[in-house]
């Protein structure tokens, strides 16, 4: 084995989801990047705001930039620039997942939809939610500051969710995402005490989501099918965890694919968790690669990491420890130190 190659480590690449595509994320699109110039092309055709628009506005505008419409083919292009960059001289991508829309976009990095495919399924299920936003999705700890489980916190969502129209959206790690109507999630936040950690503040309501993953997005889901139904969707070329922990191989039937990126994945909950804590079984990789839009999900991930006991990890400290050694665990492409171990 050659020096180069000695010193290759096997990633688990974890996509991101729509929310990642933020307030400090504006103006991560500029340079001219061929992906960027064929995204812009596909949304100019479509007779809508170009990436390269949106992102290299004077300022971040809520209403603009965190509409589905509008954010997810942001998140996705920040995503597929990324992985775009990832050197396999010193990467070797063993298995992809992602969260929630980071799904979509993990089909890509997997290799079952080329970019335009790709970003045509983003487009499509973003742009449903313009002006039409069915019920919403708020965010809940799971975890104490030292992110191993809380007990109580755990107990006061068991009490949410046991209101009729109130169920599980996204398993994510050491939170738990809920989707509801506007009366679910008005009984959630009456329910849940409310906890701050890093200056925000729980409950904590995602704004312009929809309740994906819950049974509110059927007809949802129904007119994917429908618009959808000649996406060119083929078997992946890397393994690829979906978010029911369905481990899929190069080989893997593309109908099934299809069934469920366009069925359960929309209207059932997406367990981040178990699709993590899959491809680490699975895979055994040496690290886990999270491209950006920044790296909201790191934390996430550590939880996960944590949850499992991974690698002997046992709380933040742990984690945190790992991290500032030579070989960190977690590479957020967002942060230039580990940005720079994987390009």
């Amino acid at each position: 084995m050659s020096e180069a190659s000695a010193t290759v480590r096997r990633a688990l690449v974890v996509c991101p989801g729509r929310g990642s595509y933020g307030r400090a994320q504006l103006g991560s699109l500029r340079g001219g990047h061929p992906i960027v110039a064929a995204l812009d092309r596909f949304r100019a055709a479509l007779g809508r705001p170009t990436l390269s628009e949106l992102d290299g506005a004077a300022a971040y505008a809520p209403h603009l930039h965190v509409a589905g419409e509008h954010a997810s083919l942001l998140t996705f292009a920040c995503t597929a620039v990324d992985l775009a960059a990832i050197d396999p001289a010193r990467i070797e991508i063993v298995g992809v997942t992602g969260n929630s829309m980071g799904f979509y976009t993990a089909l890509h990095a997997a290799g079952a939809l080329e970019l335009l495919e790709a970003a045509r399924l983003v487009e499509t299920l973003g742009h449903y939610q313009a002006d039409r936003v069915i019920g919403g999705q708020l965010i809940y700890p799971l975890v104490d500051d030292d992110w191993r489980p809380s007990p109580p916190l755990a107990a006061a969502v068991a009490e949410a969710l046991r209101a009729p129209g109130v169920h599980v959206s996204i398993r994510l790690g050491g939170s738990i995402v809920l989707g509801a109507d506007d009366a679910g999630l008005a009984h959630a936040r009456r329910i849940l005490p409310p906890v701050e950690r890093g200056g925000l503040r729980y409950p904590l309501p995602l704004p312009l989501h929809s309740a994906f993953h819950t049974p509110l997005m059927a007809g949802t889901s129904a007119r994917a099918r429908a618009d959808l139904a000649d996406l060119a969707l083929g078997s992946p070329s890397i393994t690829l965890v979906a978010g029911d922990g369905t481990v899929l191989r190069p080989w893997a039937d593309p109908s099934a694919i299809r069934r469920y990126t366009l069925g359960p994945q929309i209207v059932e909950p997406f367990d981040l968790e178990r699709a993590v804590a899959t491809a680490l079984g699975e895979l055994g990789p040496d690290a886990v690669v999270l491209p950006g839009p920044g790296d909201n999900l790191g934390g996430a991930i550590a939880q996960i990491l944590i949850a499992r006991r991974w690698r002997g990890f046992r709380d933040r400290r742990d984690f945190l420890e790992a991290q500032a050694g030579d070989r960190p665990i977690l590479l957020a492409m967002s942060r230039p130190d580990q940005r720079a171990r994987a390009v």
